[in-house]
């Protein structure tokens, strides 16, 4: 995770804590930078699939819970035709919001935190 979406995934989680503080959720801490003893600790506790970056333990809307992948807001993970970009990390990470949305869960990219604020308001403004 880059500089940017790791600020971007705090502040979303600050947002979190604030407007809703009954709330359960965690953030994906894969992209933490440890020593590399405890970074294959953590590896081998979490799931094959790709991670997303965020995971909101909430069921609303008829899903189970949201689950969100955070971009900055100039990603590139979008063709010039609003495809999704054809690069080996990409293509792991849609395949997990589609793998989420396929058992009932809410999965979503979203693109800097305005959009990502809107997503979480939408899905949890109706407690």
């Amino acid at each position: 995770m880059n500089k940017h979406e790791e600020k971007l995934q705090i502040a979303l989680s600050k947002y979190i804590k604030l407007q809703y503080p009954d709330v359960y959720f965690t953030s994906e801490s894969s992209g933490i930078r440890v020593p590399i003893g405890v970074a294959s600790k953590m590896k081998k506790q979490r799931s094959t699939h790709k991670q997303l970056d965020l995971i909101v333990l909430e069921p609303r809307h008829d899903y189970h819970g949201m689950v969100l992948e955070l971009k900055n807001y100039d990603s590139d993970i979008y063709t010039k035709n609003m495809e999704f970009r054809k690069s080996e990390h990409v293509q792991e990470q849609l395949q997990s919001v589609n793998h989420l949305n396929s058992r009932g869960y809410y999965a979503i990219f979203a693109c800097g935190f305005d959009e990502a604020k809107e997503i979480v308001d939408w899905y949890l403004g109706t407690m």
